[in-house]
């Protein structure tokens, strides 16, 4: 009598592009552990997109990671939880971005009286049934300027997804970066975090490399920001943190004083780990949480989404 072979995962995966069933998906389950993500078994979708590894999710969390047309898609597996008859939603992926467009750009500005430290935050949303990804060219270009020495930190995050950390790559255009990662159907969140020299007053460009969404930046108290190409929206009456709009595609801001909004216990580091969504590695940014932030984004009128952009500072 030949043994009943039992799954410990099962599921199905979906390509919401099409509405069908896909067939040779790559599925790998993970465990994770403090030493990072460890392969345990891959498999591939069947005709009618099924999946089926043997092993079971033991001793902590799992990960289920899929991979179709270039690009990773992560459901996590938490311990205690059943783990059969899964389902997995993947989409078919275009160069072109076919409905996604940045409909949120922030700039944080925070000078210390050594540095300009700033956060830059861009939310793609996507209301179409394909990923936008271009592989060739970078799915996002950004404009980093040269004070920066090309050092910048860029965390993405996949909707629903947790923050991981890319890659900025230089392009052949002067002060021109992009990263590779997908923007999926829903909101994509890219922080940019990077350090300009400054002692005294000193100048930022913002120049935004997409059209659509109106930049605004964020000065906290004690900063001021001028330039005829800016206008001032008003101050959140709890921080007093100055909010502006970008009136042009190549703007020149003085800045001066010095100031931030996070708090005195957020100052001294944050800490790291492993999890994360998106095409390829998995290490993830964990976020500190600025004094009085949703003030500040009552003010702008942003999302809850969108808001989340202000959440994240350099470790």
């Amino acid at each position: 009598m030949i043994p009943l072979l039992l799954f410990a995962v099962t599921g199905i995966v979906t390509n919401q592009t099409t509405g069908q069933p896909q067939t040779g998906a790559t599925v790998t389950l993970y465990k994770l552990g403090q030493d990072g993500p460890e392969a345990m078994t891959s498999v591939k979708s069947g005709t009618s997109g099924k999946f089926d590894i043997p092993d079971t999710p033991k001793g902590g969390p799992h990960m289920l990671q899929t991979v179709h047309a270039g690009i990773t898609y992560n459901k996590m597996l938490p311990p205690g939880r059943p783990a059969t008859d899964l389902a997995v939603d993947v989409y078919n992926a275009s160069a072109k971005p076919d409905g996604a467009r940045v409909v949120t750009h922030m700039i944080l500005l925070e000078p210390d009286g050594m540095k300009l430290n700033v956060n830059e935050s861009i939310i793609w949303r996507s209301d179409s049934k394909t990923a936008f990804y271009d592989e060739k060219n970078g799915t996002m270009r950004f404009y980093l300027p040269p004070g920066a020495a090309g050092k910048v930190r860029v965390n993405c995050t996949a909707p629903q997804g947790m923050p991981i950390e890319r890659p900025a790559v230089k392009t052949r255009t002067a002060d021109v970066y992009t990263v590779d990662f997908p923007v999926k159907p829903g909101e994509t969140r890219f922080d940019l975090l990077y350090d300009l020299p400054m002692t005294g007053p000193g100048t930022f460009t913002a120049k935004p490399l997409h059209g659509g969404s109106p930049v605004r930046l964020v000065a906290p108290s004690g900063v001021t920001l001028a330039g005829d190409q800016i206008q001032h929206l008003g101050n959140e009456p709890s921080t007093q943190a100055g909010v502006f709009e970008v009136k042009s595609a190549n703007a020149v801001i003085t800045v001066g004083g010095i100031g931030s909004l996070r708090g005195p216990e957020q100052a001294s580091g944050g800490e790291g780990g492993e999890e994360g969504d998106g095409g390829g590695g998995l290490k993830q940014i964990r976020p500190r949480l600025y004094d009085n932030f949703n003030a500040v984004v009552a003010l702008l009128g942003l999302s809850l989404s969108a808001a989340l952009v202000l959440l994240y500072r350099k470790s």
